[in-house]
């Protein structure tokens, strides 16, 4: 055993790597999934690359040449087992393998449907996630591959549609070890443009093989985070990876995504002349309409002679205001006749109307009238209210 570790007594390089060696040769023989790249066969020994399809780490593996399958290339699904082994003078780690199982075609199916369950049960495929296409977008990123038939379609047939798009194409790897890690990076990179609007994955058809970076779960997570819609056309109407049911839009071809992304500048041009035309005979119709209406109200006698109006209420007033005078005398006269039949019965019952007749009233001096002789005495003063004046009188 070494001696105890300390910055006074440190372990020489050669101690550390033993160390290391020999806590990784007690891993034994483990099971290992992963990619093939950079295959090359020297001697009998073949030398190759075990890629992690989701991250971009890997390492190395040997094996003899009777070890590897026949069929299996670069870019191939296998599960190997081997034991880890760390080599004491680079201080590198590899895996020597002792048996590689390709990855059938049905077990890729089985775990792309085992992944499809997994994304829709998050709710990556749900309908109310997907964001709309902008009707014109500024600016489209395209990523395919290098000079291929999909950038070609895509290219071609958008700008033939509206011959002003703006486009951004990413050249990347879209099949083999390096596809997953490069259109991740270029839709990340993509979505942080603010130039673009939309942003298409394109690829030609394949084989299942060649598709399966786009039914990886990484890429599916990254294109379900972007905030810029995602169209998906990869392969031909019969392939579904699962980048189509995370996309925002899935076309079945890259053509189908070109007419997807841009309108038609002839369908829209005819359209934009139909609506014209549609306004300008709605407009005619509701001038017409306006004019008849306006036409209608300038024909009413009080729009052709204004002065109608106001002379029939000035008649009006006239008939009311002769009304109210005749109403008025009659109100006069009747109070008249009823003053002088009330002046009539007044003078009638008046004293002074029996003081013109020569009668006189005698009154004692506190203004009582006297009705009875015997009620005063001699020397008694009275008071006699004649019909003109009164005289003050003694009884005698």
């Amino acid at each position: 055993m070494p001696t105890a570790n300390s910055a006074e007594t440190p372990w020489p390089v050669r101690t550390v790597a033993r160390l290391i060696g020999e806590w990784i040769a007690r891993l034994g023989e483990v099971w290992v999934e992963g990619q093939l790249t950079q295959l090359s066969i020297r001697t009998g020994t073949c030398f190759l690359v075990l890629r992690d399809p989701a991250a971009d780490i890997s390492v190395p593996v040997t094996c003899r040449r009777d070890v590897l399958p026949e069929p299996l290339g670069e870019g191939a699904r296998v599960v190997l087992r081997a034991r880890p082994d760390y080599y004491l003078g680079r201080g590198s780690l590899s895996l020597r393998a002792v048996e590689i199982r390709p990855v059938g075609i049905g077990e890729l199916l089985a775990r792309i449907e085992r992944l499809k369950q997994l994304l829709s049960a998050e709710g990556l495929f749900e309908v109310g996630r997907k964001r709309p296409l902008p009707f014109l977008p500024r600016g489209v990123g395209l990523i395919t591959g290098r000079a291929s038939a999909a950038e070609r379609d895509v290219l071609t047939v958008t700008r033939q549609r509206w011959p002003g798009v703006r486009f951004r194409v990413v050249s990347c790897a879209v099949q083999g070890p390096n596809a997953v890690a490069e259109v991740i990076g270029a839709i990340r990179r993509l979505d942080t443009d603010p130039e673009i609007d939309v942003i298409v994955v394109a690829r030609g058809g394949g084989s299942v093989e060649d598709l399966l970076p786009f039914s990886d779960e990484a890429l599916c997570r990254a294109v379900a985070a972007c905030r810029t819609p995602v169209v998906s056309a990869i392969g031909h109407e019969p392939d579904s990876p699962l980048l189509d049911h995370v996309a925002d839009i899935r076309a079945a071809t890259p053509t189908d995504a070109a007419k997807r992304i841009v309108p038609d500048v002839t369908d829209e041009t005819r359209r934009i002349g139909q609506l014209r035309d549609r306004l300008r005979r709605t407009t005619l119709a509701r001038l017409t309409s306006e004019q008849q209406w306006l036409d209608a109200a300038r024909s009413r006698p009080v729009l052709a002679d204004p002065t109608l109006l106001l002379r029939l209420r000035i008649a009006d007033d006239d008939g009311l205001r002769e009304r109210l005078r005749r109403q008025i005398r009659q109100w006069v006269e009747a109070a008249g006749a009823d003053l002088s039949h009330a002046r009539a019965r007044v003078t009638a019952l008046s004293p002074a109307a029996t003081l013109n007749r020569g009668y006189a009233v005698v009154q004692q001096p506190d203004g009582r009238v006297l009705l009875d002789a015997d009620h005063v005495a001699a020397g008694d003063r009275l008071r006699v209210r004649l019909a003109a004046g009164r005289l003050d009188v003694t009884v005698d």
